[in-house]
């Protein structure tokens, strides 16, 4: 192991309340594509849909009044039902098995967290892998808008069905975000991994860690307030991290 390895092994020994904090860099290595990137998904969207912004094509404006565009993206683009989880998926459920982890926030909405075993898991962005009806409410499977055979899917009630997925111009989930910061705010340890910290309001909620240790695992550098002591920055893929534990 590096320094810094053991200085990562040091921390998750003498920490008893750890939190993670992961963005797309966590599910890249399990093969789902990121957003932003030169090989993500806003700039590989495709002939088709090249007329519009990326974020038009994930708006509530785009569901509401183009919802056959919508769909026909979210179905090319957005399905991740063959991604499995990774080393560090795998690593954080074992961590929680244990009693260190306390919560996983996540800015994903692929599920292999919990596919990969792990409870507390609190999606900020919402999920693909449930669907409700616009009208009533009912809950549908991941599969219900993939195996539909009409262009918009509907309910039995009529009204459309949807995923449960934060698009532009909506709020994000209440219950969730409250229960990530609570989560942050009583950490001892925090680790933030796979995310450049730039998709807001999410990333501001790393503000609220006053504890002991501040971990980021990123590809990149982040310019981050680290306290050299306590604090450490680890910049390689976080997956090949998780897999030296």
């Amino acid at each position: 192991m590096t320094d810094k390895l053991i200085k990562l092994k040091k921390f998750l020994d003498e920490s008893e309340y750890v939190v993670f904090f992961g963005g797309a860099g966590v599910s890249t290595e399990s093969g789902v594509p990121d957003f932003r990137s030169k090989d993500g998904l806003y700039n590989n969207r495709g002939a088709r849909f090249e007329k519009y912004s990326p974020e038009y094509l994930l708006s509530h404006s785009c569901l509401v009044n183009e919802p056959r565009v919508f769909f026909e993206f979210y179905r090319q683009k957005m399905d991740a039902r063959g991604a499995k989880p990774n080393a560090t998926h795998i690593f954080l459920a074992e961590l929680e098995k244990r009693g260190k982890l306390k919560a996983v926030v996540t800015q994903n909405i692929d599920g292999l967290h919990q596919k990969a075993g792990s409870v507390n898991v609190y999606e900020i962005h919402g999920t693909t892998e449930r669907n409700y009806c616009m009208n009533c409410g009912k809950i549908y499977p991941a599969d219900f808008i993939y195996n539909s055979k009409e262009d918009i899917p509907r309910c039995g009630c009529g009204g459309t069905v949807r995923c449960d997925v934060t698009l532009y111009e909506e709020l994000l989930p209440e219950d969730a975000v409250q229960k990530a910061i609570d989560a942050i705010k009583n950490a001892d340890m925090l680790i933030i991994g796979g995310t450049s910290l730039s998709v807001y309001p999410a990333a501001s909620y790393v503000r609220f860690f006053h504890g002991k240790h501040l971990v980021i695992i990123n590809k990149t550098p982040i310019s981050y307030d680290l306290d050299e002591n306590k604090d450490l920055q680890i910049n390689m893929p976080i997956g090949e991290v998780f897999s030296k534990f």
